[in-house]
Parts: structure tokens; C-alpha cells; sequence
């Protein structure tokens, strides 16, 4: 045998192929094991949406508060219940004091709102048949040709359609409940799963805690950067539509301000819909379209300079580009909004996974003096 073991049958050329092979292999199974782990989730996601849905609402909402609660009991030494209904308490005043405020004007503006939209889509049909004639008139003759009953819904698909509506805002009603429950139960919610984990070694047992608290990290600083941008958005929009005059401006504003909790969705979601009502409505034309087009600008750079470099930190550390395709790619894989509003946390998890798969597993295939023993513990993110 020769004086260098085993590696002394490869040459340096084979060892390197080998490598390179294992290396290619072991990517192809965990790349396979991803894609069959996001087709059970979005399996599991479509069946159970209806409850699914409020429990991630909750779930992220607590994860958010949970730390609140936690300061009040060790700094006002409360007891955890007291805590609990003293944070609900003073949500429902904050919420109430705000519709006392704002809700009387956001009625005034839709109302003022729906009562000019005939008008406003009689002059959009006008304006569309003068400048495009011939399409107008294709699209006209298409809809004589068919039967109206060919143009709807067949009736059980909307009822359908109706009732899963519905079950969702019988779910999404059930959120505070939820929410109750979870902030009370606090750290003892991870009783069950730390006592699963008595199953395994020590030292997997310790890896499985560490990368699953670097997921709660994760979403926990995600969420609660994003829910305070979202909030500051909102007003900025609501206040500058104000400004320039446009119809519905504070529902606009502050409509548009939450889908910001994806990111990117509240300004691409506004230019798609505000824009026409700013050319549309009594009164609009091409400059209002140009002075709500300056509120998007402004408000959007003082998010990317000011807000998130603050707030955030660059707590996911994805590239924007990256955080914009894993938004469409888990709204997809995952059936819509749960899966946006995860989107981000989950990217930023997952590519700390295999940083850390790669160093823990791979380590010893590419590096030959450094052992497979190390644990690579990438660095949490800002909370």
C-alpha cells in the first residue's frame, strides 16, 4: 500500500474531479430535496389556507410582540396575563383613537369617490373609443357575438370563489384570538419541540436549536423593521396625495402603505392603480399625474435612504433584485400572500442553511487539513 494511504491510489487530478463530482451530486439531492419540501408546503398551504392563514398572521404578530411582553414583565413585574391584556388594551385605544381620527375623513373621501366613478369611467370609455376606434369596436362586436352567460363565471365557480372569500375573513377574524393565546403562552410554546429533540445527539440537537432561532430572528427582525416602514409609508402617501388632490388620498395612502410589509408591492400595486384615478378623476389630467408620480419619488427615496437603512439595517442581507424574485417565487410556490409576506425571511434562512450546510458537510470534500467537525454559525441578523 502505498505510504499515503488511501488518497494514494487518485492522482491530484482524480482527487479534484472527485471532489468536483461529490460536490455536484450533493448539490443535485439537496437541490431535489428543496423543490419536493416546497411542493408538500404548497400542497399543505392549498388545504389548508383557511387556517393557515390567520395562524401565520398571528404567529408574526407575536413573534413582533413577544419581546414587548417580555419587558413588561421583568421591568413593571407584571404577571404574564396582565401583561397580555395591558398590550391589547392599549392596541385597541391606539386603534380606536386612530379611527376617531382618521376614519371620518376616509368616509367622506370614498364616498365623494364612488359617487364620481360613473363619470369618471363614462369619460375613460369616451376617451378610449376616440383614440382607439378600432379596438373599441372589436371589442364591441366580440361582446355582441357572445352570450353574456360565455362572459361570467359559470355560478358554481363564484360561489366558490364567494365562500372561500369568506372563510378567510372568518379566519382572519379569529387573529386576536390566536394572538391572545400565543403571546400567553410565551417561551412555553417550544416546550414540545425541545423535548422532541431529546431524540438526537447533543451536538444535532444544539445545530437544529441554533438555525431554528436564527429563523425566528429573521422573521421577528424582518417584520417588526417592516411593519414600522409600512406605518411611516402610509402617512407619507396619505399626506402627499392629499396635497397634490387626489380622490380617495388618505384610503390611497394608507391602503398602499401596508402592502409595503412586502416590500416593493405598495409602489408597484399604487402606480398601477392611482395613476389612472389621477388622470381620471374630475379635475385630473397629466399634471396630477405628475405631482402624485413626485409623491411616489419622494416617498420612496426617503424609504431607501432614510427608513431602511435605519429601521431595517440590512437585517435579510439579500440584494434587492433577489428579494423582489424570491417575493414572486414564494408568492407562487406558496399560493399568494402567505407566502410574499414570507418571502424574504424565508430567502435570507435559506441561503444561511446552505452556508452552513456547505461548511458543515462539504468542509472536508473541498479542504483537505480542515475537518467536517466545525460548525459554521453565520451571524444573526439585527434585531
Amino acid at each position: 500500500m502505498s505510504d499515503h494511504g488511501p488518497a494514494g491510489l487518485f492522482s491530484p487530478a482524480e482527487r479534484g474531479l472527485l471532489r468536483v463530482t461529490v460536490l455536484v451530486g450533493a448539490g443535485v439531492v439537496l437541490a431535489s430535496l428543496v423543490v419536493f419540501i416546497v411542493w408538500v408546503l404548497a400542497k399543505l398551504v392549498a388545504t389548508f389556507y383557511g387556517i393557515l392563514l390567520p395562524l401565520s398572521v398571528a404567529g408574526v404578530i407575536a413573534l413582533v410582540l413577544s419581546p414587548v411582553v417580555d419587558s413588561m414583565e421583568q421591568r413593571f413585574g407584571f404577571g404574564r396575563l396582565p401583561a397580555v391584556i395591558l398590550l391589547f388594551a392599549v392596541f385597541f385605544f391606539a386603534a380606536a383613537l386612530t379611527l376617531m381620527v382618521v376614519l371620518p375623513a376616509t368616509v367622506a373621501q370614498l364616498a365623494q369617490f364612488f359617487d364620481d366613478a360613473p363619470d369618471t369611467f363614462s369619460r375613460w370609455h369616451n376617451q378610449f373609443v376616440a383614440r382607439f376606434p378600432d379596438i373599441a369596436a372589436m371589442i364591441t362586436a366580440r361582446m355582441e357575438e357572445d352570450h353574456l352567460r360565455d362572459l361570467l363565471p359559470e355560478m358554481e365557480d363564484a360561489t366558490d370563489r364567494v365562500m372561500r372569500y369568506l372563510e378567510t375573513l372568518v379566519g382572519l377574524a379569529f387573529v386576536p384570538l390566536f394572538l391572545f393565546f400565543a403571546l400567553l403562552s410565551g417561551r412555553r410554546m417550544q416546550r414540545p419541540f425541545l423535548e422532541a429533540l431529546q431524540v438526537l445527539r447533543e451536538d444535532r440537537r444544539k445545530e437544529i436549536v441554533y438555525l431554528g432561532s436564527v429563523f425566528i430572528d429573521y422573521v421577528t427582525g424582518f417584520f417588526r423593521g417592516q411593519l414600522i416602514i409600512a406605518m411611516i409609508m402610509g402617512i407619507l402617501l396619505a399626506l402627499g396625495f392629499t396635497l397634490a388632490g387626489l380622490q380617495a388620498a388618505i384610503p390611497f395612502g394608507l391602503f398602499l402603505g401596508l402592502l409595503n410589509i412586502v416590500p416593493f408591492l405598495g409602489i408597484i400595486v399604487g402606480l398601477i392603480l392611482v395613476l389612472p384615478v389621477a388622470y381620471l378623476q374630475p379635475g385630473g389630467g397629466a399634471e396630477l399625474v405628475a405631482w402624485v408620480l413626485l409623491v411616489f419619488a419622494l416617498v420612496q427615496l426617503i424609504e431607501s435612504w432614510l427608513l431602511t437603512p435605519k429601521i431595517m439595517a440590512d437585517r435579510s442581507g439579500l440584494h434587492p433584485a433577489l428579494g423582489v424574485i424570491s417575493i414572486f417565487f414564494w408568492g407562487t410556490a406558496l399560493g399568494g400572500i402567505i407566502g410574499m409576506i414570507l418571502a424574504v425571511p424565508l430567502t435570507a434562512f435559506i441561503i444561511t442553511l446552505w452556508r452552513h450546510l456547505t461548511h458543515r458537510y462539504m468542509s472536508h470534500v473541498m479542504i483537505d487539513d480542515q475537518t467536517a467537525d466545525t460548525v459554521y454559525r453565520p451571524p444573526r441578523p439585527d434585531t
